[in-house]
């Protein structure tokens, strides 16, 4: 869990794109997420307005790491060397 904890907290600041289990879909800056992946957003935009019109008027949003279903980020963002380092680490880790 914590290569994830440390993956996303290289994305502060960045935006994302982060789809709930209940079909919400909503964009932001990445302001926080802690151990458990709970995640903070601000500049909060709901994805599909005219299907939850009552999240339009939420500006930032708190999001329960367990309702996450899927996380989009901007290849830019994503730094490939640093995770394949980390994988590579983890896994000469669990063999040790």
């Amino acid at each position: 869990m914590s290569f994830f904890f440390s993956f996303f907290k290289t994305l502060i600041g960045k935006e994302i794109a982060v789809e709930l289990k209940n079909d919400v879909a909503l964009t932001g800056k990445l302001h926080s997420v802690d151990q458990y992946l709970n995640i903070k957003l601000t500049e909060v935009q709901v994805v599909d307005g005219d299907r939850f019109p009552q999240l339009q008027a939420m500006s930032t949003c708190f999001i329960r790491g367990s309702v996450v279903r899927y996380v989009q980020l901007a290849a830019s963002d994503v730094d490939t060397e640093m995770l394949q380092d980390a994988a590579r680490q983890q896994n000469k880790d669990q063999k040790a």
